[in-house]
């Protein structure tokens, strides 16, 4: 089969018809990612990974204006570390990659987190109230061996992601930058992504293993699964006191400090494929995209001429980082779909009557919509257009998701929305056991439970029938 046949045939399903092997479609045929030999490991192509390397621009930036460092940290974590605190060791054991390590006498755990390796350095490092806070990130490679499906970005057995960790002198510190990073990830996703997402508190069953408490960023996905986008916990005391990690107050008597830690992975992209996607192939947010615009020349007579114009214009808009694609071997319709396909937000059209004419023809990915404009307008349209583009997107997702969530009132109420694919926020008891049994029933858990929460709640858990406490988040989930 030849290269453009291939192109051409595109996606060969609907994205509301069969969702599932639409998204590979698209991650594989837009040159996201690709399976690798590996069982459970995916080849992150560049095309995902600009859009990784954006993320990691916008949250570089932000993070960095509240004092946290990049830094790096081994990969491999001694098993003596790792079962030092035991709700951590205990929640990620099943998880955990081991080699063994014949000159140290004990096995080796493969980072499925670093909150151990980079405690065992901070009790080392921090010794006066004047060390804190500490505040430090690392951009990095997990691995958790899965043995579910492999599903491109959202469930491999290694992945990229960010991992922050923060030491304080007090709770009230600590609490106030866990939800401040968390409200970065709400950024992120929103301004960067055009991703919306439900922000709140994780019940005790779906904390961290090892945490005060976990916050989170949920998003409702097209088919109704709940995706966790990012997460922040409050670790309190427990891994202070685990790894030895003390401070001198300025009282003059030794204190536990205060540890957070929060994270965003390569799964962003998974979302930004399923939420913005369509039977065409990718959508890429202007903000996430490193190529904003291509340029297609309509090769039909003139070539020389139209060519030329055509290298003018990707000049004029070299800010936009814009592909000109002047291949004479290929149709301009073929071109077209080969660029719907991956995703790119604005295609710049240029003829020989758009020349007569002092013209040019701006085509938006996400509405189709053709768009003439004069030559002497060009880059401030370009500019406006891929703003609208990014609005759009993010309007239409958050219209989506929403669509998505079904208010429920009681047990059946619930039960019909999550067969019928959907995710559902109720009046909730917190109770474990109740989560337990609409897991159990259902197959749904909860999401998570919004910061906003009504005062004086009098109904009833719309599951179990107790005194309510707060509103939550449920769904089926990736």
């Amino acid at each position: 089969m030849s290269k453009e046949k291939k192109i051409e045939v595109g996606i060969t399903v609907k994205k509301d018809q069969d969702f599932s092997e639409w998204y590979t479609q698209v991650v594989q045929k837009a040159e996201l990612a690709d399976y690798s030999t590996v069982k459970g490991c995916m080849i992150i192509r560049p095309n995902a990974y600009s859009i990784w390397e954006k993320i990691q621009e916008y949250l570089n930036k932000k993070i960095k204006t509240m004092g946290v460092k990049n830094a790096y940290f081994p990969l491999f974590i001694p098993e003596s570390f790792f079962r030092k605190e035991s709700e951590h060791a205990e929640g990620f054991t099943p998880e955990v990659a081991w080699i063994a390590n014949t000159e140290e006498g004990e096995r080796l755990a493969i980072r499925p987190t670093s909150e151990t390796i980079m405690y065992d350095s901070y009790s080392r490092w921090i010794r006066s109230h004047r060390d804190l806070p500490l505040r430090i990130n690392q951009w990095c490679n997990i691995v958790r061996w899965e043995t579910k499906a492999t599903r491109l970005f959202l469930r491999t057995r290694e992945f990229l992601w960010q991992e922050g960790h923060c030491v304080y002198e007090t709770k009230e510190e600590c609490d106030k930058e866990t939800i401040g990073y968390l409200k970065e990830y709400k950024n992120l996703c929103e301004e960067l992504l055009a991703l919306p997402v439900l922000i709140g508190k994780k019940s005790e069953n779906e904390k961290f293993a090892g945490a005060l408490y976990t916050t989170s960023i949920e998003s409702v996905m097209p088919d109704g699964r709940g995706l966790q986008m990012g997460t922040s916990h409050n670790l309190g005391q427990g891994f202070a006191k685990a790894f030895n990690i003390k401070f001198l107050g300025e009282d003059g008597k030794e204190h536990l400090p205060w540890q957070n830690s929060w994270g965003v992975s390569t799964r962003l992209i998974g979302a930004l494929v399923m939420v913005h996607g369509d039977d065409k192939g990718m959508i890429i947010p202007p903000k996430a995209a490193e190529n904003k615009i291509v340029i297609i020349p309509i090769l039909t007579g003139d070539n020389e001429k139209v060519l030329k114009r055509a290298k003018e214009i990707s000049k004029e808009l070299n800010k936009f980082n814009g592909i000109l694609d002047d291949r004479e071997s290929y149709t301009p319709g073929w071109k077209f779909n080969e660029w719907e396909l991956k995703g790119i937000p604005l295609r710049v059209e240029v003829g020989p009557k758009d020349i007569e004419k002092k013209q040019v023809i701006l085509v938006r990915r996400d509405t189709s919509e053709k768009i003439a404009v004069k030559d002497k307008d060009l880059s401030k349209e370009v500019e406006n257009v891929l703003g609208l583009i990014q609005e759009n997107l993010f309007n239409k997702a958050k219209k989506l998701m929403e669509s998505r969530i079904i208010n429920v009132k009681n047990k059946s109420e619930f039960k019909k929305a999550i067969n019928d694919g959907k995710a559902a926020k109720g009046l909730w008891c917190g109770d474990v056991l109740c989560e337990k049994e609409i897991k159990d029933e259902t197959g749904a858990k909860s999401l998570n439970m919004p910061f906003d929460q009504p005062k004086n709640i009098k109904e009833n858990c719309f599951y179990c029938g107790k005194k309510s406490n707060v509103i939550c988040y449920f769904g089926k989930s990736y």
